[in-house]
Formats: structure tokens, sequence, C-alpha cells
């Protein structure tokens, strides 16, 4: 079990969580019900209090095996359950998705059913929906806060004019406030850095990082010189998922494997503890396939880099920049790489 001196504080809640988080997005596909429960159970085991998932994970069914797994093991109320509103889960119509009153209730209701439980810890907006006023939005956050079917609530990949707007709001109507904010983040793609991390250290946000892995970049998954290397169920999905893995971002990832071996440490834990140590993030999220994954992460929570390690991988990324997008998925950036 993970000794308490390692938890953290999610945001301004008073809660603790883990220094890694995990994320669910797996569950279902390609990861089958059994092995997604061995992988909750055990990571609960070992001191991970942080459950990440959302309704439009494999169309709800992340939620059901999480409900379910929660059921039989009797630890609810242990785990700091999070998951997330904006995409459809289905064909049934126009407005099942997006951050208005009406999708808002409706997405929670349903998450409380497929999740067995009458409670959400953390509900997160999954995107940011421009045409909505974010007052709409706070507001049905705020009646689901008072009527106790969730304890906090979120964002993710927002601008940093959003986080600070909904600051500002919440605190001039007298709303909930957010308390997270999940960001994409890892050596790849600092970008974030520059605005969007001080604007939630000045919210005192809790600060979630998916794909620190770079989508396994930075874990030796490519290589530009074995082409037959690019052959992934990622990359073969095409769109913005293909988009972030370029011969740039893979040329990169090569010397950080590289510096990796050097200090012997395996890449994908580097990457890992990288985040997970950054200013400002309150924990990465660990997306396991399988449980011999999920093993091979849980020793990371307690272990750390030297500050020359970290000087070198500014090195071969700097602070504040970017060699592959993984802001392709926000609406609101239209900014591209060179």
């Amino acid at each position: 079990m993970l000794n308490h001196s390692f938890y953290r504080p999610l945001g301004r809640t008073g809660l603790k969580v883990s220094p890694i988080c995990l994320g669910t997005d797996n569950f279902g596909n390609p990861t089958s019900v059994e092995e997604s429960t061995d992988i909750i159970n055990y990571a609960i085991e070992c001191g991970i209090n942080f459950i990440d998932t959302a309704n439009s994970y494999t169309s709800g069914e992340s939620e059901k095996i999480i409900g379910k797994a929660l059921e039989h093991n009797g630890l609810r109320d242990d785990i700091i359950l999070a998951t997330k509103f904006y995409y459809p889960t289905g064909k049934k119509g126009i407005n099942d998705s997006g951050i208005s009153r009406k999708h808002i209730i409706k997405a929670c209701e349903d998450s409380l059913r497929r999740l067995k439980t009458d409670y959400i810890d953390l509900y997160q907006m999954h995107r940011i929906d421009m045409s909505v006023p974010l007052e709409e939005t706070l507001y049905a956050l705020t009646n689901l806060v008072d009527q106790g079917k969730i304890r906090y609530f979120g964002a993710t990949t927002s601008p940093s004019w959003k986080i600070t707007e909904s600051k500002m709001l919440s605190e001039f109507k007298n709303l909930s406030h957010a308390i997270s904010e999940q960001l994409p983040y890892n050596l790849l793609d600092r970008r974030v850095e520059n605005e969007i991390l001080p604007a939630c250290q000045w919210a005192n946000l809790a600060v979630f990082a998916w794909s620190p892995l770079a989508m396994g970049m930075l874990a030796g998954r490519y290589s530009n010189i074995s082409p037959e290397m690019y052959d992934t169920p990622r990359f073969n999905r095409g769109g913005i998922y293909a988009d972030r893995i370029t011969q740039k971002a893979v040329s990169v990832s090569d010397k950080f494997v590289t510096l990796a071996k050097e200090h012997q440490i395996k890449p994908a834990h580097l990457a890992m503890i990288w985040v997970k140590d950054q200013p400002g993030i309150t924990a990465p999220l660990a997306g396991p396939r399988t449980l011999d994954q999920m093993k091979d992460i849980i020793p990371l929570m307690e272990k750390e880099i030297s500050q020359e390690l970290k000087e070198a991988c500014d090195k071969l990324v700097p602070p504040g920049s970017a060699v592959a997008n993984f802001l392709n998925s926000a609406p609101w950036m239209k900014g591209k790489l060179l």
C-alpha cells in the first residue's frame, strides 16, 4: 500500500489523491471485462484511489465495468470516481451531446446508473462548447452539486481564458467552483506550460495530465528507422490520432529513448515520472491495457528522477514548446505545428 506521504491535494477540496491515477479508456475495448476488473482491484490494492472514465469511453461500457467492479469489491466510498460528459453515447437525437443543461442532467443520470452509484465525486466537462454560455453549464452543475448527485466538477482541455471565466462567474454569481482541469501533457507537447497551467495554478485547480506517454512514442513504440513500427491500432485509427504521430515527433522520441537507456531507466517510466513531478501537476493518468502494464506502473508512484535528467529532457523539448500536437482535439485550438 502507498505511504500516505505520497498522496497529493485535490485542488481546493481537502481530499488527497494518489500521484498516479487510473485512466480507463481501454476498458471494454481492447481490454476485456475480466482483465479490466483485475486492473481496478490491483490498482486500488496498491494505493491508487482516483479512477477516471467518461460516458463516451466504449459507448458507456467503461463506466459499466467500473460500476460492477466497485459494487463487487465494496470499495466505492474509498475511491474518488470521476467521469465526463459532452460526447454522445449513441443515436439519441441532436441534443445528445454538448454542455447544455438538458444534456448535462440526462448524461449525469445515465452515468449514475451505469456506475451503479448514487453520486459522482468529480464530474468533468469533456470539451468546451463555445456556442453555449458557460453560465448555463455552471448553473446546471451547481444544481447537481446541491442535489448530491455530484460532489465536485471540473473540465478537460480548456483554454486559459475559459478557466479564468469559470472562476470569475462562480464568484460573481455565487455558484459552485470548478476544482480540476485535465490537460494533454507530455514531453513532446509542453504548450500548456505557457498559459493554461499558470491559469490552473492561479485558480487553485487540481491538474490531471492525459497521454503522458504521448500515445506510446515516449515508450519507444515507433521508429523512423523501421516504418513497419507505425502499423499500430492508434496510428491506423487515422484522424487526430495519426496526426499526433509524426516523423519529427518520433525522431525526438528516439533521442528520448536513448537518453533513458543511458540512465538505466525504461523510457515509459521516465516519461511518466517526468510528468508526475512537473510543477502544477497533480497526477498523470495512466491508461493500462493489461494487468502487467498496471503492475509495471505502480512502483513509479514513489520514484523520482534527478535534476540532471530533467535538464536533459528540457534540452530535447524546451519548456513551453512542442514537436507533437496533442491539443488537436480541442475545438478552440487553431495553431498548427510546422
